[in-house]
């Protein structure tokens, strides 16, 4: 973390740029290879350490929005070359990101607000995403970077695979293809440390068996979705693509902005009541961006572009969603479940006003001014809502990277 400035998220190219550093600084240790190319035909790049027979991968860059994932592979790489007790019976491979495109169309640095981060924000269409590809599309229309990534698994078979990610204001959770025991309790204990909330009813992980606070584990294929209307299924997501090798992945979010509603275990009083609230908020903030939408679509020089095409994907995800919110809550719904729920529906007309907003500007659209405004008006409520504080970018990393290798410590399979 020395050769990061506070609450600076590295790029793609400084990742690079660093990483390519430690490969001559360790030669015969770590080492940089090209695994792949975008769509776009950006590099894919794989730094791995050791040669150990059991082998932890670790994905950033899977999400264009969540930059903290990049900061703790830096972190990552690092200490592993530093720490010979670390690649004791264990090789680490580092792919840098998974999703080089993305990255390069999301311009958020270093945040000091919630507005300056949604001022440069992107992340693609679920059918666009590495890791979601498979659960949306065909086998014969999978992007390249799944492909790659795929490929990368199967070539390394890893016992461990973890892929970092990052929300923009809540807790931090973690999602398990299988559960590893002994995890929760130093994912507690390390968010506790470092008094970041521990997001114990996160949307993500609804319905899901709860190995301990904040860890939960994916259920078996064929189980009910929580959100019916969702089309992406994490069961057919990349993430299970390391039990083919006997392996299991875990998938770790920590907040760049916390708050502690996300960590409130009380019982709701009216959970069924404030969903409905939620419901109607949805449909009536994303309706506003779509009216937005509607009207510029005939004055931009192109609708397909990535900006235009994801806030578009994110709008006609909201009427099924709406009707999976007004059905009734399950019964021991809290506090921090109806609070992730907020936080979810908040995110929707958010996101997508940001990108439309970044589209229409760069048209030099008149109703860019307006969208503007609603854009500044829904950050500055979310984060007065949510009593919404800055976690430093050092906790962030600090979480992200114990929970990292305390997975990769319980999990380990027996010496060979």
């Amino acid at each position: 973390m020395s050769s990061l400035t506070e609450q600076h998220y590295p790029s793609v190219p400084e990742l690079a740029a660093a990483v390519r550093v430690f490969a001559s600084r360790h030669p015969g240790l770590g080492s940089l290879r090209q695994v792949g190319r975008s769509r776009a035909g950006r590099p894919m790049l794989l730094f791995s350490v050791g040669d150990a027979p059991h082998a932890v991968l670790v994905v950033a860059g899977a999400h264009a929005n969540e930059p903290t994932g990049a900061a703790t592979l830096l972190h990552l790489a690092e200490r592993t070359l530093r720490e010979p007790e670390l690649r004791t019976g264990t090789a680490w491979h580092f792919l840098l990101c998974a999703d080089p495109d993305g990255a390069y169309l999301h311009h958020t640095p270093a945040p000091r607000t919630l507005f300056d981060y949604h001022r440069g924000f992107y992340r693609p269409a679920g059918p666009e995403q590495p890791e979601w590809s498979p659960s949306v599309l065909p086998p014969d229309r999978l992007p390249p970077e799944t492909h790659t990534l795929t490929r990368v698994i199967d070539e390394l078979r890893p016992y461990l695979q973890v892929s970092l990610h990052s929300t923009d204001l809540g807790g931090s959770w973690v999602q398990l293809t299988r559960d590893i025991p002994g995890l929760a309790e130093r994912f507690a204990k390390s968010a506790a440390q470092l008094h970041i909330p521990v997001e114990t009813g996160a949307v993500d992980a609804a319905g899901w068996t709860v190995s301990g606070p904040g860890v939960q584990v994916m259920p078996e294929p064929g189980a009910d979705a929580a959100f019916p209307s969702l089309p992406d299924d994490a069961r057919r997501s990349t993430w299970y693509r390391a039990h083919r090798h006997g392996g299991l992945t875990a998938i770790i979010e920590v907040p760049m902005w916390a708050s502690d509603l996300v960590d409130d275990p009380a019982p709701h009083p009216a959970p069924a009541e404030a969903l409905r609230r939620i419901a109607a908020r949805l449909l009536r903030d994303t309706g506003r961006v779509r009216q937005v939408l509607t009207e510029a679509e005939p004055r931009l020089p192109s609708v397909e572009g990535p900006l235009v095409r994801a806030a578009r994907w994110l709008l006609d995800l909201v009427p099924g969603l709406a009707d999976d919110w007004r059905r009734p809550p399950p019964p021991d719904a809290t506090t921090a479940y109806i609070s992730s729920v907020d936080a979810f529906g908040r995110r929707i007309p958010l996101r997508a006003a940001s990108m439309l907003l970044r589209a229409l500007e760069r048209a030099g659209d008149p109703a860019a001014p307006h969208l503007e405004r609603l854009v500044a008006s829904w950050c500055d409520s979310f984060a007065t809502h949510f009593r919404a504080r800055r976690v430093p970018l050092a906790h962030q990393v600090e979480h992200q990277a114990r929970t990292v290798l305390a997975a990769a410590r319980h999990a380990a399979p027996p010496p060979r």
